[in-house]
């Protein structure tokens, strides 16, 4: 993988919540222990402002059913 590429992780909000409360988790952790948290941030920020796509859903109309 080369460093331009992008990878989408499609998630839902309560999946999201898990990501940050980790995220958040480790970096209390690397704080603790002295360690620079400059990319863990950089995920947090990119997991909390990751923007929504909602699915598209077929409707049938109700004279269209057979």
């Amino acid at each position: 993988m080369f460093r331009d590429d992008k990878l989408i992780l499609e998630i839902d909000e309560h999946e999201q919540g898990v990501v940050i409360n980790a995220l958040n988790d480790y970096r209390t952790a690397k704080l603790s222990e002295g360690y620079t948290t400059d990319i863990i941030d950089e995920l947090l920020i990119k997991t909390i402002e990751a923007p929504t796509r909602k699915e598209k859903r077929r409707s049938v109309s109700r004279g269209d059913a057979r």
